[in-house]
């Protein structure tokens, strides 16, 4: 599980890294106005490094990172819906790479397949988010996770009515950040978590109340 874990913090730490040298690198780009695609633009001058880097190999790890999470809360029906919503986030995300954004001309199949991956992307984490707390409260160390990462789901969310306005690149940049900050709290947590089958692994409440009875 280690080196899954590894794989959902280096995810955002690759994504920041990216955005911030690939930006600095554009002197004309805005933070507050201009999309984060927009690195990764049709006519962008570095346009495959974000593509590769910010969004098809840091999908590929939030991918991985998924395989490793479902190791550990598995054993009912809706962990499988936890592990497909949020490898399927990783992989959109991946998808919106191989399909640069074209905001010259919106209407462009390149355009419109990159705009399904974001979009897709979104919703998938939000299926994950919204499903993993059902799971991780029926697990003794996982429990205690369910209401940070609730919390974090709904801050992505409420970010979106930022996007309105003469700052539209501020509400999407949280949503980024809120997103990466779910992702990078629960590897921390993989990091520590016992291994499937030690003690405190995987017991559910009638497990606890069982123990405090004794």
């Amino acid at each position: 599980m280690k080196k899954y874990a590894l794989a959902g913090l280096f995810a955002p730490l690759l994504f920041l890294v990216t955005y911030l040298t690939l930006s600095t690198l554009r002197p004309e780009y805005s933070h507050l106005t201009n999309a984060i695609s927009e690195l990764g633009d049709v006519d962008a001058p570095y346009k495959w490094w974000w593509n590769i880097f910010g969004y098809g190999l840091t999908g590929l790890l939030i991918t991985l990172f998924a395989l490793g999470l479902y190791r550990h809360i598995k054993g009912q029906n809706t962990s499988k819906i936890v592990l497909v919503s949020l490898a399927l986030s990783g992989i959109l995300m991946t998808f919106s790479g191989i399909f640069p954004g074209d905001f010259e001309e919106r209407s462009s199949p390149t355009m419109l397949l990159h705009t399904v991956g974001s979009i897709g992307s979104f919703i998938a984490f939000m299926i994950a988010a919204f499903t993993l707390p059902i799971v991780l409260k029926k697990h003794y160390y996982w429990k205690k996770v369910t209401g940070p990462s609730l919390a974090l789901a709904w801050l992505s969310i409420l970010s979106g009515f930022l996007r309105s306005g003469d700052m539209p690149g501020l509400g999407q940049r949280l949503g980024f950040t809120f997103y990466f900050l779910w992702i990078a709290y629960l590897a921390i947590k993989a990091l520590k978590a016992p291994l499937p089958g030690e003690p405190n692994a995987i017991e559910n409440h009638s497990q606890q109340n069982s123990t405090n009875e004794l």
